[in-house]
Formats: structure tokens, C-alpha cells, sequence
């Protein structure tokens, strides 16, 4: 079985190419707590077990899902996918466009949550030290939030402190 890394900072062209559609965002989603098959992500996710596997298949040739175990069914042979890698963080060149594929992949989780989900966007005035420490508190209470086990539902939880593009000065 192959080992998980903790995390994996997605840097390279072919990293983000890997990354480069919405589907595969939300199968590494999908996979981040536990192992499932081609058809449970399918109907998971709303899609084809033809369109999954190929996303799989990108995947798993950038390293980034694995075959966790495999089991005997009804003559088949059924695998189950689980992530390599608990965090992907986004560096370099890539980064804006894989951020946006994410988005968009997270805008398809909210359409499908099972319940309404809180979404908070404002826009606010703050100091350079003020979103620096807003970003810093956010980003620690995410990763310091531990994993209630396979037996609670699960949650996506997306943050970001970002500063908007700012409108030129008047001529």
C-alpha cells in the first residue's frame, strides 16, 4: 500500500495540468478521507464511471491518487482510490489558474451540498498587518481543525483572504 504524504507543493506544468479540471478537484475531494471505486465516485459526483476513470487515470499517472486495495467481485476485480497526498498547496507560475480550476470545482460542491451551506464574501478595508492577521488565524484554525473519524459526514471548508484588484486613479 502506498504511503500518504502530508503534503505536496504543486509547482511543476505537469503538477498543474494534472490539476486542470474542475472533476479532478472534486475526486481529490472525494477522496480525501477514505478509499472508494470508480462507481461510488461516480454517483457521488453525479457523473459517468467512463469520465471518472479517465480523470482517475490522470491522477494516479501524476501521483496524486493510488489504489489503496482491491477486492474480488462477482468474477471482477474492484479497486478502490484513495489521495496520496493529505494538502496540496499551490506555488509558482500555475497557481492563479489552479486556484480558479479549484473554484470552480468548490462552486460544483456547493450546488450539490447536501444542506445550505454558509458562504460569507465582504469586502472590507483593512492594513496590510490587519489581513495578515486575519489570514494567519484562518489558516491555522483550518489546519489545526483534526478529523472526527469515518463515522461523521463530511465537510469542505474553504478560506481565503485575498486583496481585489484595485481600480486605476482617476487621470
Amino acid at each position: 500500500m502506498a504511503e500518504i504524504v502530508d503534503h505536496l507543493e504543486v509547482s511543476s506544468a505537469a503538477q498543474f495540468k494534472a490539476l486542470g479540471h474542475p472533476l479532478r478537484h472534486r475526486l481529490l475531494f472525494a477522496l480525501g478521507q477514505e478509499a472508494a471505486t470508480i462507481s461510488q465516485l461516480a454517483a457521488a459526483l453525479g457523473t459517468a464511471k467512463g469520465n471518472v476513470a479517465h480523470h482517475l487515470g490522470v491522477l494516479r499517472d501524476a501521483g496524486m491518487v493510488h489504489v489503496a486495495e482491491t477486492r474480488q467481485v462477482r468474477g471482477g476485480t474492484e479497486q478502490y482510490y484513495r489521495r496520496s497526498v493529505r494538502r496540496f498547496d499551490f506555488v509558482g507560475e500555475g497557481a492563479r489558474a489552479a486556484n480558479t480550476v479549484a473554484l470552480q470545482a468548490v462552486a460544483a460542491e456547493l450546488e450539490s451540498a447536501d444542506d445550505d451551506p454558509l458562504f460569507n464574501l465582504r469586502n472590507i478595508r483593512l492594513t496590510a498587518a490587519q489581513a495578515a492577521e486575519l489570514a494567519a488565524t484562518l489558516d491555522r484554525m483550518v489546519h489545526e481543525l483534526t478529523d472526527a473519524g469515518p463515522a461523521e459526514s463530511r465537510y469542505g471548508v474553504l478560506v481565503t483572504v485575498y486583496r481585489p484588484r484595485q481600480p486605476a486613479p482617476p487621470a
